[in-house]
């Protein structure tokens, strides 16, 4: 596991552009919400890699699909087999640009970030919302945004499609640091 991230930090680093000035966070968390009828499903992530390149506003994250915590063992279990296929589909990525990155200041900013959200495989152009907050240490991100399952060719089989929102809340918050070589 180490050894996949320590890879995976060194080519997110060349494919963002070596040498600039960059803020990382290894442990931001990431959880989703999904209101169904029968029973809510909220899991939460709190090793999500994330880094911003602070002279071009460039954003990437990295979600591991099993790093994802239920309260119920067996929804987790079918949330990784038969859900979102974590064997087969290990990771989510986002990779996009922080638009009107240089008007960011020290207290909370409303800016959107435009890329590409990649979760089961299936890529989507999506533009997100977040609070931006910058200091001369940190970079603050949180928001939240909807993702429509359908769109990612997440089926859900009819047996349970009562109890699974199709339309599931996801929430973010990384705190980047500066990340010194």
């Amino acid at each position: 596991m180490k050894i996949f991230t320590t890879l995976f930090c060194f080519f997110l680093f060349i494919a963002i552009s070596n040498g600039q000035e960059q803020y990382l966070t290894k442990n931001g968390a990431i959880s989703f919400f999904s209101k169904a009828p029968i029973e809510d499903i909220t899991a939460d992530n709190n090793q999500v890699l994330s880094i911003v390149d602070a002279t071009s506003g460039k954003m990437a994250i990295s979600i591991l699909i099993k790093s994802f915590m239920f309260k119920k063992a067996l929804m987790q279990e079918h949330f990784n087999e038969n859900y979102l296929e974590s064997d087969t589909f290990p990771k989510a990525t986002f990779k996009g640009v922080i638009l009107n990155f240089d008007t960011l200041k020290d207290t909370a900013t409303k800016l959107q970030v435009k890329g590409v959200l990649t979760i089961h495989g299936i890529s989507k152009e999506k533009t997100i919302e977040a609070n931006f907050k910058r200091t001369k240490e940190t970079i603050l991100v949180d928001g939240d945004f909807i993702v429509v399952l359908d769109e990612f060719n997440v089926e859900i089989p009819a047996v349970v499609e009562k109890n699974i929102a199709k339309q599931i809340k996801v929430s973010f918050n990384f705190n980047h640091t500066p990340y010194k070589k």
